[in-house]
């Protein structure tokens, strides 16, 4: 068995096109119609052919949950924080957070309130620390990591 993609079903599949392109820069690799893949992988999926697959009413399909997300990462997180904060229709789950390991994040919701995430790739995270003057010991214990994989992370 292989894992392929995520799928997330989409109310109106052209104002969820032009958002993932828009704030993720993601372009159509193949166009199904119903069901749209986006470079990276992800597929979109009309809400009314998701309910024929399902064998359910449109209206039993909800959104806005909060237990999964999309994670993309950017490695130049400043510019991209920066563009996003530009964007006056963007809906925050939270603003850029450092987590207790030093990546950087923001979650935002796409326009059915699925939650999408971008991070700051690790080895950002252990060459943005270096750059501070930390050594790989140092960095080690700010990310929680061992050295070893510290000295893996700024050798990317």
């Amino acid at each position: 068995m292989t894992y392929k993609n995520p799928l997330i079903a989409v109310a109106d599949m052209q104002k969820s096109l032009d958002f993932y392109h828009r704030v993720l820069g993601l372009t159509v690799e193949q166009d199904f119609g119903t069901n749209q893949v986006l470079t990276g992988g992800v597929s979109l999926q009309t809400l009314e052919s998701w309910a024929g697959f399902l064998g359910c009413d449109e209206r039993d399909i909800r959104f806005g949950g909060k237990s999964a997300e999309l994670y993309f990462e950017e490695t130049d997180f400043d510019a991209f924080a920066a563009r996003l904060a530009a964007m006056e229709d963007i809906s925050y789950v939270h603003p850029v957070i450092e987590h207790r390991w030093g990546q950087r994040a923001v979650r935002i919701y796409d326009p059915d309130r699925h939650i999408i995430e971008i991070g700051e790739p690790l080895p950002a995270v252990a060459r943005r620390f270096a750059g501070q003057g930390m050594d790989v010991e140092q960095i080690a214990r700010r990310m929680d990591v061992g050295a070893d994989f510290a000295a893996q992370l700024l050798a990317e």
